[in-house]
């Protein structure tokens, strides 16, 4: 196993927190390759009257940088 390293980033998604997860790993991976896991620490969602209108996540990304 080589060196990992870890990413704190935050996400959303008007659909639903695994849409918001899956939104943290896609704009993640444009930049960051090797991507390994996610671990998701804390979840949000905004509230209009009786409605949740977005999700939002406060992820860790995990990723290989050496082998």
């Amino acid at each position: 196993m080589g060196i990992i390293k870890v990413i704190e980033v935050i996400a959303s998604s008007e659909k639903s927190f695994e849409d918001a997860a899956q939104n943290a790993v896609k704009e993640a991976s444009k930049t960051v390759k090797n991507i390994k896991s996610i671990y998701i620490k804390e979840m949000k969602a905004n509230v209009t009257g009786t409605e949740i209108t977005s999700y939002a996540v406060n992820a860790k990304i995990s990723f290989e940088i050496s082998s």
